[in-house]
């Protein structure tokens, strides 16, 4: 779930691109915007997309709510952690990533902040993990010892593994000598069947596919652990914030209407929306795991809480993330999602 780079050197990555670039090289990297300035503020907003896959941004720009506010596809990014961190470094205007990795890269002194939740889990939407169907695995404690499949350290994943496990009474001892194994998210379900390793990691069309063929049995999901939640956050840079507030709520506010309609919109209006919107984009890519799309798995039409960051505190302090008592407010602002005026 777009989380493929170690929160440690994405961090260590943004100091030193922040330390080296300095003030002279944001303003010239930035400078790819300027013809796209209406008035003071800029109307034209750089990001990364993913390949194969619509983005809320994408969504809201096809639906309109964007207005005269318009995105520029500049590449597709290989991670969450690497999204924010291009837009810290102002290589974009935007990115999103899990909340730990976000809250990891404010600590180490990016000027970014969170305006919108853009993923999540819902009872239609979530990440399984995974044994044989005859493991002997039962329950928390078995994984002691054993090897589970992630597809990266530090991210969504090792919080949700970690929170898990200390809800069920497993002492930061016990769950160091769970060994967690980065892996391919595609190689995961064969590492499992051929004994490789114990537990793995699916979510999405892989894990519908691993479902569909049989012979695996869930141990749990994030959903049974936390029910309906917010993963990750949207992010901008805090001077972008400053100097565009107009555009920054036009954007924010046109995600946020973007979730309400994909969750609000059957299912099948969704897919055929989604397919439509990469046909045409011609990037050469292919639709055929919009048949898998269940739902946006974003609660709340992404107004973001103080319980999104600290459902991961214990481990947001256990890895030294977070050295003291963990702040939400300084993460994230809902002030440019009207769709959070309107509910408050």
């Amino acid at each position: 779930m777009k989380l493929h780079l170690p929160l440690l050197s994405v961090a260590a990555a943004v100091v030193l691109a922040l330390t080296v670039s300095g003030c002279g090289g944001a303003a010239e990297a930035g400078q790819s915007n300027e013809s796209s300035k209406s008035g003071n503020e800029i109307t034209e907003l750089r990001y990364q997309g993913w390949a194969n896959q619509v983005t809320f941004p994408e969504l809201a720009e096809d639906l309109g709510y964007l207005g005269d506010v318009k995105l520029k596809w500049v590449g597709n990014t290989t991670s969450g952690p690497q999204d924010i961190q291009s837009a810290a470094t102002n290589q974009t205007d935007f990115g999103g990533a899990f909340t730990g990795a976000v809250t990891k890269l404010i600590e180490a002194g990016a000027p970014v902040k969170g305006v919108i939740n853009y993923y999540g889990a819902d009872e239609k939407n979530f990440s399984g993990y995974y044994v044989k169907a005859d493991s002997a695995i039962k329950e928390p404690r078995d994984l002691i010892g054993k090897k589970i499949a992630v597809n990266t350290l530090g991210a969504h994943h090792e919080a949700v593994i970690n929170t898990y496990l200390t809800k069920n009474g497993l002492s930061q001892d016990e769950i160091k000598q769970v060994q967690l194994v980065p892996l391919a998210p595609n190689d995961t379900e064969e590492a499992i069947r051929r004994g490789q390793v114990d537990v793995g990691t699916l979510g999405g069309v892989l894990q519908d596919r691993a479902i569909e063929a049989g012979g695996l049995r869930s141990l749990f999901n994030d959903y049974e652990l936390f029910g309906t939640f917010a993963g990750g956050q949207i992010v901008l840079r805090n001077d972008f914030i400053e100097k565009n507030p107009t555009t920054t709520r036009t954007f924010t506010t046109a995600i946020a209407k973007a979730l309400k309609w994909a969750t609000e919109t059957p299912r099948d209006e969704v897919i055929a929306r989604y397919t439509k919107i990469i046909e045409n984009r011609g990037r050469n890519e292919s639709t055929a795991n919009l048949k898998f799309w269940k739902s946006p798995g974003v609660p709340d039409n992404g107004v973001i809480k103080d319980e999104d960051f600290t459902r991961w505190e214990a481990w947001l302090n256990s890895s030294g993330i977070v050295k003291d008592k963990l702040t939400p407010s300084k993460y994230y602002t809902n002030e440019f999602n009207e769709l959070a005026a309107a509910k408050g």
